[in-house]
C-alpha cells in the first residue's frame, strides 16, 4: 500500500527567513492558526508541499523540544523544480502546507561516541543531532565538510554552541582541511557514524565507515538525492487494488506506467530516497534499486518504490 501524507497535513506560516549564503535560505516555520507543531526528534524530516504533484522531503534543523521547524535549503542549480520555487516564492509570512515530522534517520542514543558528518546541506539533520547529544551529555564531534566558508551556512550558530566539538573542512583550505572518515570511524570503540549530503559523498563516507571495520547498524545514512537507473527488461505489472494491468517498458519506470493507465501514485522525489512510492508486493520478485528500504526490507522483496525499482521476474502484482 503506498503511503499518503494526506491525513497529517498542516498549514504553516514562514515565520522568518534568513539568506545565510548566495544560494543557502534558512527557513522557520510555525502554525499557520498558532497552535504546536507536532513535536519531533533529532534526524526527523518534513514534506513541503509546493504544488499538486510537487512536495520536497528536508530535514529539521533545529533543537527537538523547539515549537518551530527549521529547515536550511539549497537552490540547487540542477533543481527539478522544488528548491528553486522555494527560494523564488517563501518569503517571511508566506503559508505553505507541510506534512507531521517523519524520521527515519534516529540517533543511537547509547553509543560510546558518536561522529556526524555533514556535507554541504547535509549539515541540517546533523545540527539537531548534535543538539540532542549535547542536551543528553552523550560525546560526539560534528564535522561539517563544504567547498569554502562562504558557501557554509550556520557558521556562527555552530561555533557557538558546540565549540571544540565541531570541526569544519573546506576544500579551499589545503592544510588539514579533507576529512578522513576512515580514521575517525576508527578512532574510538563504539562510535556510530553518521552522514548526510551529496551522494557520491555519503557513499565515500560510508564505504570509508565499513573499511574501518564498522558494523551495518553503526553506520547511518539518509539520502535525498541519488543516480537511479530505471532502465531494463519489459516486465508486466498487475495493479491489484485498482484491477489493471500494464507493461513497464525497458526504459520506463512502473508509476510513469501505472499513471498513463490511470493508478493514482503519490510520488515525490523520483529518486528512490523518500519512501512516498512504496507500495506492498503480493506476488513476484522486485529487482531494488532505491536508497530507501533497508537491506533487510529489500531481502524481505515484499515492498517496492515504484520510482525507481523494476523486476527480477517477468510479472508484480502490487497492492495499489
Amino acid at each position: 500500500m503506498t503511503i499518503s501524507i494526506e491525513n497529517t497535513l498542516i498549514n504553516a506560516r514562514v515565520q522568518r527567513r534568513d539568506d545565510h549564503t548566495d544560494d543557502i535560505a534558512v527557513f522557520e516555520l510555525a502554525a499557520a492558526d498558532g497552535s504546536s507543531l507536532p513535536a519531533f526528534e533529532a534526524g526527523a524530516h518534513i514534506d513541503v508541499v509546493l504544488g499538486p504533484d510537487l512536495i520536497r522531503q528536508y530535514s529539521l534543523s533545529n533543537a527537538p523540544g523547539a515549537t518551530t521547524y527549521r529547515l536550511g535549503i539549497l537552490n540547487d542549480p540542477n533543481s527539478r523544480g522544488g528548491s528553486r520555487s522555494i527560494h523564488a516564492d517563501l518569503k517571511a509570512g508566506a503559508e505553505v502546507q507541510i506534512s507531521a515530522p517523519r524520521n527515519h534517520f534516529p540517533l543511537a542514543m547509547e553509543a560510546e561516541h558518536s561522529v556526524l558528518i555533514g556535507g554541504g546541506i547535509g549539515i541540517t539533520p546533523m545540527i539537531a543531532m548534535a543538539y540532542a547529544l549535547q542536551a543528553a551529555n552523550n560525546s560526539f564531534e560534528l564535522h561539517y565538510c563544504c567547498r569554502s566558508e562562504s558557501r557554509a551556512a550556520f557558521l556562527d550558530e555552530l561555533r557557538q554552541a558546540f565549540g571544540d566539538r565541531l570541526v569544519l573542512h573546506f576544500d579551499d583550505v589545503e592544510a588539514g582541511g579533507r576529512i578522513d572518515p576512515k580514521s575517525l570511524a576508527a578512532a574510538r570503540p563504539g562510535t556510530h557514524l553518521y552522514v548526510c549530503g551529496p551522494g557520491g559523498f555519503m557513499d565515500w563516507v560510508i564505504e570509508q565507515g565499513k573499511a574501518a571495520g564498522l558494523p551495518d547498524q553503526q553506520v547511518h545514512f539518509e539520502y535525498f538525492n541519488a543516480d537511479v537507473d530505471i532502465s531494463g527488461e519489459a516486465f508486466e505489472v498487475y495493479a491489484e487494488a485498482s484491477d489493471v494491468t500494464v507493461q513497464v517498458g525497458p526504459e520506463e519506470s512502473i508509476a510513469s506506467a501505472l499513471k498513463a493507465a490511470g493508478v493514482r501514485v503519490q510520488m515525490s522525489c523520483e529518486e528512490g530516497v523518500c519512501g512516498t512510492c512504496i507500495c506492498d508486493v503480493s506476488e513476484g520478485t522486485p529487482d531494488h534499486r532505491d536508497h530507501f528500504l533497508t537491506e533487510e526490507e529489500k531481502e524481505d522483496n515484499d515492498q517496492i518504490a515504484l520510482c525507481c525499482s523494476r523486476a527480477k521476474s517477468s510479472r508484480l502484482v502490487l497492492d495499489i
